[in-house]
């Protein structure tokens, strides 16, 4: 598995993985899925930030692909991220989702971010394990703040201070 910036021309393989999770699980609250142009939108939006957007390759082809946005607009939280991580569903449960998300913290250091916020869907035991391991501790617990495939969704925060 390599691990490279992503680029606009990208945006196709990226809604490729993105989109199932989307009409098809709480995992993200998207409910529609995203065109190429969107994607690629919020590709440009993440570099407009000057923030990291990574894709896995393998064989040539994406697999997965990792990326921050800001956490909140206000200039004080300028330091502060959000992060997530997706790979293809054949490629989970194997350790390269760890391999990916670590790239992104380590260009988060880099980039002088302070703390990263990881939100995650509730229940979802495999998220949950992952920022755990990555050294994220569960910070927040909302209950049933979305709506989505006829369901009532809690959404847990997991935080990470990188220069600790």
């Amino acid at each position: 598995m390599d691990i490279r910036d992503a680029t606009a021309e990208d945006a196709a393989a990226i809604a490729a993985i993105y989109n199932p999770y989307v009409v098809g699980t709480c995992v993200t609250f998207d409910t529609d899925a995203l065109s190429v142009d969107e994607m690629q939108g919020r590709i440009a939006e993440a570099r407009a930030a000057e923030l990291p957007w990574l894709v896995a390759t393998e064989d040539g082809g994406i697999i997965g692909y990792t990326h921050a946005s800001r956490w909140k607009g206000r200039w004080a939280y300028r330091y502060s991220a959000e992060s997530t991580v997706y790979l293809a569903p054949s490629r989970t449960r194997r350790g390269m989702g760890r391999v990916l998300y670590a790239a992104l913290l380590d260009r988060l250091r880099e980039r002088g971010i302070h703390a990263v916020i990881g939100g995650i869907a509730l229940p979802n035991e495999a998220s949950v394990a992952l920022h755990e391991r990555l050294g994220f501790e569960k910070v927040a617990h909302f209950r049933q703040v979305g709506f989505k495939l006829d369901r009532w969704v809690d959404v847990g925060y997991w935080q990470l201070l990188l220069d600790r």
